[in-house]
């Protein structure tokens, strides 16, 4: 057992939410699928109740809770990627099978968890500061997913 574990709440999905994360990014399983030991307010006997899984080495709970709550922008998972092929990948895997897109790296996946798809370049621009930082955060705030060669041009100036 983790001492940390990200904790999500889903309403029912939970355990397909975990499985399509571990088939989408390395370093991702799941590890167990609890069932619950008697009925709940969302939910009977013998349900999924928790999913025990992580997403790129990071371990993770998901909660079958019900619709009481759902996923908003304030958490996301960022996934740092190398080049556009692999920011495409993941990018298309989680808006191609459901999700939806969003501004400046961002999407939502079809159970409305936020992704922020990063490539390197974008992080060591902003790092970098000054003019490059600036060049490159103008060109990512006109973006849905990530350009690495528009990001690139940018830093160059």
């Amino acid at each position: 057992m983790h001492k940390n574990t990200i904790c999500i709440w889903y309403d029912t999905d939970a355990e397909a939410a975990a499985r399509f994360y571990a088939e989408v990014f390395p370093d991702s399983a799941v590890t167990r699928v609890n069932r619950a030991p008697g009925d709940y307010p969302s939910g009977k006997k013998g349900d999924v109740l928790t999913v025990e899984f992580t997403v790129c080495g990071i371990p993770c709970l998901g909660l079958n809770g019900g619709p009481a709550f759902s996923h908003s922008e304030a958490f996301s998972f960022q996934i740092s990627t190398e080049d556009q092929a692999e920011t495409d990948r993941y990018w298309n895997a989680i808006v191609g099978n459901g999700g939806e897109e969003s501004a400046c790296g961002w999407c939502k996946d079809r159970w409305g968890l936020s992704w922020q798809i990063t490539p390197r370049t974008l992080m060591e621009a902003l790092a970098a500061g000054g003019d490059e930082a600036k060049r490159a955060f103008e060109a990512m705030m006109q973006m849905r997913k990530i350009d690495v060669a528009a990001i690139d041009a940018a830093r160059k100036g």
